[in-house]
């Protein structure tokens, strides 16, 4: 990559959690930002303390409309846009059959359909940069689920198989796609931007323990949003960034726990599975 950050970012739902984090540090590296967010009068304190190298644009991710224009605004303000941030979410409990088919498209238009329709926008701009970079906030539960949780990791599992597309086409351009992955950090996804689906009774015993997990949790995560936006910036300056980068200690052990359950699993399965080619 022939640039290093902070340099101007595009970062959605930067008005708490990850996405002030990462705003945040930028701004106090000596980087640029437009900030995008539904609730924009969240982030007049930020912009007063960086006036010119800070912008806020009205975005719900959700809206082509919304999208295009945050584009137009930070190419105005800025020229350039070295780094987008699809960070923009919301959370999800309820088994499949107890979630309607409107709150998994809702969910999937948060997370896959919008961070989709950004990455569009930008890339224009990036492939004439001959650089750049795409930041997907993804979740350790897009490489690992739990009961409860299908829909919400039905999306993050599907933004992780685009960004490794993604980032196979667009390496050419001297760009980079990465894929961050947290475990439980202290942002405010717990609480007013968790929804929880109808409950159904056949569920209580199954998905109760992971919604008891959960709300213990809020707001005593052991991850710090801080030293997250850190970690990602470092990884993004170094010479090979990764496609994947969890956070956390829960996330690192539950990836590694998937990976050797996958191997073993694997290993099972293995000769049933060559021995299905037509013969000879």
């Amino acid at each position: 990559m022939s640039y290093r950050p902070p340099g101007t970012w595009l970062i959605t739902g930067a008005s708490s959690g990850f996405g002030h984090a990462i705003a945040q540090a930028v701004l106090d590296g000596g980087g640029s930002a437009l900030l995008g967010a539904r609730r924009t009068h969240l982030l007049t304190p930020l912009v007063a303390r960086y006036p010119r190298r800070a912008v806020t644009c009205q975005l719900d991710v959700t809206s082509p409309r919304q999208i295009d224009a945050a584009v137009s605004a930070a190419m105005d303000h800025f020229g350039r846009i070295d780094v987008l941030v699809n960070n923009a979410g919301q959370g999800q409990l309820g088994a499949l059959e107890e979630t309607t088919d409107a709150e998994l498209r809702r969910l999937f238009d948060v997370h896959v359909f919008g961070p989709a329709a950004l990455a569009r926008a930008v890339l224009p701009v990036m492939r004439r940069q001959g650089n750049g970079a795409i930041v997907q906030m993804s979740s350790g539960y897009g490489r690992f689920s739990a009961p409860g949780l299908s829909a919400y990791s039905a999306t993050k599992f599907a933004l992780e198989g685009l960004s490794q597309a993604l980032a196979a086409e667009v390496a050419p351009f001297g760009i980079h796609v990465m894929t961050v992955e947290p475990g439980a950090f202290r942002t405010g996804i717990l609480g007013t931007a968790f929804h929880h689906s109808t409950g159904m009774p056949d569920y209580e015993r199954i998905v109760a323990p992971v919604r008891d997990l959960l709300a213990g949790l809020n707001g005593n995560q052991p991850g710090d949003p801080t030293k997250a936006a850190a970690a990602i910036i470092t990884a993004l300056s170094s010479d090979h960034p990764p496609l994947r980068l969890p956070l956390g200690d829960d996330a690192i052990n539950g990836v590694r726990d998937e990976l050797a359950a996958s191997g073993k699993e694997l290993d099972t399965w293995e000769a049933l599975g060559r021995a299905t080619a037509f013969d000879g």
